[in-house]
């Protein structure tokens, strides 16, 4: 049976440094700001096709995104926006990859379920079910190889803890004592069936983690503190030849599963519950009791405000890509040439 972490009470208590705080709620404003913001966009049409949002869902890539080292990989889903912004991509190249528009960060041709910011460690946002376990194993035997003690990231839902690719790089990082972390975050659905309808064990990941001798680890994923102290433990751990980790982190997701759902499948008062564990409230209330001033964190929320604003014109205003680039990044030199 999984052991929870117990730092709800110690994490405010726990010395992590005021900058850092401040960090991790900078962090879950624009998080939280620059999702909204997509949503807002998608109702103006300006968004085309499907999107998947993950408002609710802030703390886990906010406390990963400060305790990863600039140089270590992150490896996504396709509710992959927050895990990209939080490595220090660019809000206007995100909105503007989801506008379609050639200032994105893959010059429009990604998309939502695609971003991509490999200058900052973000290798990729992975829309086949637990396609990117293996490649950020990959990545970490690289690492382990060269020595460079980088450390993979490797975010994924629930429901991708039933499919063959968990297991199957799991047990590969286990072997290999890889410096990869596999992050599930347990949103409770998988689309739009609960998990635990299609699974025999109480927590998906961290209950399966003895059967590829790691320890099980789960941790209350709405809570930052509690995600920045776990993921700076097993990544030091990693660096330093420790190995894999499987983490399990439970949160909530406030909308549906993409632009189209409704969410109609979740128990009355279920959603309501979960808002009054929001994140981005309960770390607000948590800096007021250990000393920071109101005005600090209302100048954070202003600031990110006026940053999203200022990505959203930008983004608006850039056109869409040129269609000289409709062959580009197809081919291994970049060019239809390549096949001749």
């Amino acid at each position: 049976m999984a052991t929870t972490t117990k730092r709800k009470k110690a994490a405010a208590a726990d010395d992590i440094g005021q900058e850092t705080r401040l960090e991790l709620y900078r962090l879950q404003v624009e998080l939280r700001y620059c999702e909204k913001r997509a949503y807002d966009l998608f109702l103006q049409n300006l968004i085309k096709g499907t999107s998947h949002l993950s408002l609710g869902q802030e703390a886990i890539a906010a406390g990963f995104g400060v305790a990863m080292r600039p140089d270590d990989w992150t490896f996504c889903t396709y509710r992959g926006h927050a895990h990209t912004l939080a490595r220090g991509a660019s809000m206007t190249g995100v909105l503007g990859e989801l506008m379609g528009r050639s200032c994105g960060l893959l010059a429009g041709k990604g998309g939502s379920m695609h971003l991509t910011d490999v200058e900052h460690g973000v290798m990729g946002s992975y829309a086949i079910i637990g396609a990117h376990l293996p490649v950020a194993a990959g990545a970490a035997l690289s690492a382990q190889y060269r020595g460079t003690e980088q450390v993979s990231v490797c975010f994924f839902g629930d429901g991708t803890t039933n499919i063959g690719a968990f297991h199957e790089a799991i047990n590969f990082a286990a072997v290999w004592k890889l410096p990869v972390i596999f992050v599930c975050e347990n949103n409770l659905y998988m689309e739009y069936t609960a998990i635990h309808t299609v699974t025999a064990v109480d927590h998906p990941a961290a209950d399966r983690a003895a059967a590829y001798g790691l320890e099980s680890v789960l941790v209350d994923g709405n809570d930052a503190d509690e995600v920045y102290l776990t993921a700076m433990k097993y990544i030091n751990r990693a660096r330093k030849g420790g190995g894999p980790a499987l983490i399990e982190a439970k949160t909530y997701r406030h909308s549906g599963h993409s632009r189209a759902d409704p969410g109609k499948y979740r128990p009355e008062g279920e959603l309501e519950k979960w808002l009054e564990r929001d994140p981005l409230k309960i770390y607000r209330e948590r800096l007021l009791q250990v000393g920071f001033a109101e005005g600090t964190l209302t100048d954070i929320e202003t600031e990110t405000m006026r940053k999203v604003e200022e990505a959203t014109a930008a983004a608006k205003a850039s056109p869409p890509p040129a269609l000289d680039l409709i062959d580009k990044d197809v081919w291994a030199d970049g060019g239809a040439a390549w096949r001749n």
